[in-house]
């Protein structure tokens, strides 16, 4: 398997920021629900440290996702040109979203006063002042986007199974 990309196929880089990413952002997701419903204060707090390094850690791979998008032959989408908008469409949205929800999570720890960890390396910079009203506003924001990202995921598995199993074209077999 090649490293880049080619016209008919992505490239190992793309396969593993791909899957990696997504493994990543389910997880965080799955565990921010759980960790916002735990009744147990300390335990809750561990849980808050590690979701924010691993938050931290979407938002690097995510950068380097749409650099690498940007400066990478993608392969050619051989579908309907609506299917292609709607493709190219979910994807932007799924890209944007990878990257406003680790930044508004730094900025709802940031307002509360508790800038996030790098694994214990170091410490972000806050890039707000502590300031109770903006963190409950990036909480929101935090919150919403987690249910768009949600919907935005369940529509592109959905579209890459009707490609597989209904269309059988090669579209999955593409990323894995």
């Amino acid at each position: 398997m090649e490293l880049k990309n080619s016209n008919t196929r992505f490239g190992l880089i793309s396969i593993l920021l791909h899957w990696v990413m997504g493994l990543l952002i389910i997880a965080l997701l799955c565990i921010g629900f759980y960790m916002t419903s735990m009744p147990d204060v300390a335990q809750q707090y561990d849980l808050y440290g590690w979701h924010k390094a691993f938050g931290i850690l979407v938002l690097i791979l995510a950068i380097v996702r749409v650099a690498w998008h940007i400066c990478s032959e993608r392969p050619a989408l051989l579908i309907p040109a609506y299917e292609r908008i709607l493709a190219r469409t979910t994807h932007g949205l799924l890209y944007t979203l990878m990257i406003i929800m680790p930044l508004s999570g730094w900025f709802m720890s940031s307002a509360a006063g508790k800038p996030p960890s790098f694994f214990g390396l170091f410490t972000l910079p806050a890039l707000v002042e502590k300031n109770k009203a903006l963190s409950k506003l990036f909480s929101s924001v935090h919150e919403w986007v987690a249910y768009c990202l949600i919907a935005l995921i369940i529509l592109h598995i959905l579209g890459a199974l009707k490609h597989h199993f209904i269309d059988k074209n090669d579209i999955l077999k593409r990323i894995i």
